[in-house]
């Protein structure tokens, strides 16, 4: 009787127990819950970053490719100039113009400056894979391969050349022995209030937020 007795509390103890224990592991699940979410929330703003990141280094590797292509067509197309003792490059290459197809029109509207303007060689530009040119019609052309080079990865980015002049007074619009500026830029955003150290040369107004690659070049 003592027996059958101590087993009818034994089961009520069990019951009780198991019944007292089930509202500790739901809490439990919740907490574990809550510190997963964190967790990959955590993770996923890792992996943002990261993107981010990598889509920064790879405008600036690019950049850098396209600026010093660029650079060595300046000093391999450089020609003896009249005016002075020296190399310079045809003035052509200091038209603004040619740069960035902004003397092309896309047929396609909506379409990216690469699938516009690269995939077939425009008849406005002359070809001089395929036939000699002037000095000027040589400027014209590695103007727009180096433009097509720019927007090969990144459709917002720019290319052009400017040049700290030492002597104004000659017909050379960059005396030889003077500085060429080859500046590739894009538009960038800051993420999470983090203030980019602005480069002058890309950023000419306090409106403006560019990154940019210049790479300087004396003939």
């Amino acid at each position: 009787m003592k027996t059958m007795k101590a087993k009818n509390n034994n089961a009520v103890y069990q019951l009780t127990k198991r019944k007292s224990q089930f509202g500790v592991g739901m809490v439990e699940v919740l907490v574990t819950l809550f510190i997963l979410s964190v967790g990959l929330l955590g993770v996923a703003s890792l992996q943002f970053v990261g993107s981010f990141s990598n889509a920064d280094a790879l405008n600036r590797t690019q950049a850098l490719f396209v600026a010093q292509q660029f650079s060595e067509r300046l000093i391999a197309n450089a020609i003896p100039s009249d005016e002075t003792d020296g190399f310079i490059v045809d003035n052509a290459y200091f038209d603004n113009d040619i740069y960035n197809f902004s003397t092309l029109t896309c047929s396609t509207s909506g379409a990216l400056p690469y699938d516009c303007f690269c995939k077939t060689h425009p008849a406005e530009i002359p070809n001089c894979q395929t036939g000699d040119c002037s000095s000027s019609e040589l400027a014209q052309f590695d103007a727009y391969q180096m433009s097509c080079a720019t927007v090969m990865s990144n459709p917002n980015a720019t290319i052009n050349l400017s040049c700290q002049d030492k002597d104004n007074g000659d017909t050379d619009l960059c005396t030889a022995g003077s500085i060429h500026e080859v500046i590739v830029q894009w538009p960038v955003e800051n993420w999470q209030g983090q203030e980019r150290v602005e480069n002058p040369k890309c950023n000419t107004s306090s409106t403006d937020s560019n990154d940019c690659v210049v790479i300087e070049v004396a003939l």
